[in-house]
């Protein structure tokens, strides 16, 4: 029987019409083998055992066979990861000049994926002409679907992005982090990566991923008994589930026993290390890594995990806009103080929080969380956007902080989670310099809770109270107290009405100083 006349037979089934075969494996001392099939459709128990028929027709008697159906769409983002995946592994040249935002994917019958490329690069690309080719072929081995791969000038790209028909969220690409396997020992495969990838960044399916950690718990279970197409019931089939740490995270897999290595690894126990290559696929919405391959083998001595390179500022505001602000204060025609060149050529956010408490940094497992988040952007010397925002903390509210804010647990009830919106202010500042009223108690907040979600937070910034205390002379260098001086009322302790506040002090000083302070 030939590949279509096979694949002619499982894609007769309604669930597996656009069905490919993916991988065959082998095990020829175990006498068994498993087909593995890919489909872009929900399938049934039917279509699964017409699956086993076809496999069945297919393979010798003397081979036990089984088959894993998987269901699998071409996801812009699968697709892209895909790529890039595949460049790093089989065209090294390559994947130096082609980054995510190089490679544009467009759905469609087929999918078209187009490589961003200046004019030095293209020459380079259509020289290579098994690239394009070796990318399509092994799309259409992990994706139901046909593609067509492009060149295209970098400089073109914004023409592509207005033929798809939505736009597509930012990709967060950041290389994954690996290290060094020592100590290596076979016991299933030799031929297997040497270089492990940290578990806290397999956020990305693969189908050649390597992993290495202690072991810390192990359990046997048996798959579900399966009736074949006589009726007649099959027992499950053993296999163990592995815990593993390495450090960085904790990773739970499943590994079917092979009976040539069988008892190697039963011997294996809680507190050893083992190395892992196997697959990390997509399963409805959460990845699921099963390993093909085990071995022995350890991190190298004093591993210390490197910190991984934050996320990108996000493309688009998400659930917190930043509107226009117009104030006509502003626009005093009687005051002729000049505004500086250091205030018009720079581009601030002046901003302010309220919080459940005074807690800044983890302590003890205790960290205070944001209630609100207020703030404003001075452009060209003046006060041009507002952000603002309540923040569900996630935790009731302490009656003092109640009457100090004003701020209520009914208040918060649907407001965003900082985890939702914390993206959206680390956009609103991007390119900014910041300014608060004892700016570094509220900057270590967001930079916490910013972290937290890795974006990196690190911004130039300036304190309106160091800055009263050099040019003014105050009984004390409260906000209110210097509010007072310059005859701005407000309403104290909200966020927003404080960030706006502290921006109207921060331009008079300036103004007033006629530069910003030196760092």
């Amino acid at each position: 029987m030939t590949q279509a006349q096979f694949l002619e037979q499982i894609r007769a089934a309604d669930g597996l019409k656009h069905a490919v075969l993916h991988h065959i494996s082998i095990d020829r001392a175990a006498k068994e083998c498993e087909f593995e099939l890919i489909t872009d459709t929900a399938y049934t128990a039917e279509d699964e055992r017409a699956a086993e028929r076809a496999v069945r027709a297919a393979v010798p008697a003397s081979l036990h066979a089984r088959v894993q159906l998987r269901k699998l769409v071409a996801d812009p983002q699968l697709v892209r990861n895909k790529i890039l995946e595949y460049l790093s592994h089989s065209h090294r040249a390559a994947s130096a000049c082609i980054r995510a935002e190089d490679v544009e994917v467009i759905l469609g019958d087929p999918v078209r994926f187009v490589f961003g490329v200046d004019n030095a690069e293209r020459g380079f690309f259509e020289k290579n002409e098994q690239l394009l080719p070796g990318v399509k072929a092994m799309l259409e081995r992990n994706f139901c679907n046909t593609f067509e791969g492009s060149l295209a000038d970098k400089e073109k790209k914004e023409e592509l992005e207005e033929e798809a028909e939505e736009e597509e969220e930012q990709f967060d690409y950041r290389p994954a982090r690996s290290f060094d396997v020592e100590g290596f020992e076979t016991i299933d495969e030799p031929n297997v990566p040497k270089k492990a990838t940290y578990i806290a960044d397999c956020d990305f399916t693969s189908n050649s991923l390597t992993v290495c950690g202690e072991v810390t718990f192990i359990n046997e279970r048996t798959t579900k008994p399966k009736t074949d197409a006589s009726g007649a019931v099959k027992e499950g089939k053993p296999y163990l589930r592995f815990t593993l740490n390495d450090g960085t995270g904790v990773l739970s897999f499943s590994y079917f026993l092979r009976k040539r290595t069988e008892e190697k690894i039963r011997a294996i126990k809680e507190g050893d290390w083992i190395v892992c290559t196997g697959e990390n696929e997509l399963y409805g919405e959460r990845l699921s890594f099963t390993a093909r391959y085990i071995n022995r083998g350890h991190a190298p001595e004093g591993f210390v995990p490197e910190k991984r390179k934050g996320k990108a500022v996000p493309l688009h505001y998400s659930r917190v806009f930043p509107e226009e602000f117009v104030d006509y204060s502003q626009m005093n025609l009687f005051d002729t103080a000049e505004i500086p060149a250091d205030l018009v050529n720079n581009t601030f956010v002046v901003f302010d929080l309220e919080t459940t408490g005074l807690v800044n940094t983890p302590a003890g497992g205790k960290m205070d969380a944001i209630t609100e988040i207020g703030a404003v952007k001075i452009v060209g010397g003046e006060i041009k956007e507002k952000f603002s925002t309540l923040v569900d903390p996630e935790r009731k509210l302490d009656e003092e902080i109640v009457k100090l804010t004003g701020i209520t647990d009914e208040m918060l009830k649907g407001a965003p989670k900082i985890a939702d919106v914390i993206g959206d202010f680390v956009k609103f500042c991007d390119g900014c310099y910041l300014v608060g009223h004892n700016v570094q108690f509220d900057y270590k907040f967001v930079r916490y809770y910013a972290e937290k979600e890795e974006y990196p937070f690190e911004f130039k910034t300036f304190d309106t109270v160091s800055l009263a205390q050099e040019l003014l002379f105050l009984k004390n260098y409260k906000l209110d107290t210097v509010a007072d001086h310059y005859g701005i009322s407000f309403n104290h302790h909200r966020a927003w009405s404080d960030a706006l506040t502290t921006a109207k002090i921060f331009i008079e000083l300036i103004k007033a100083k006629k530069c910003l302070p030196k760092a």
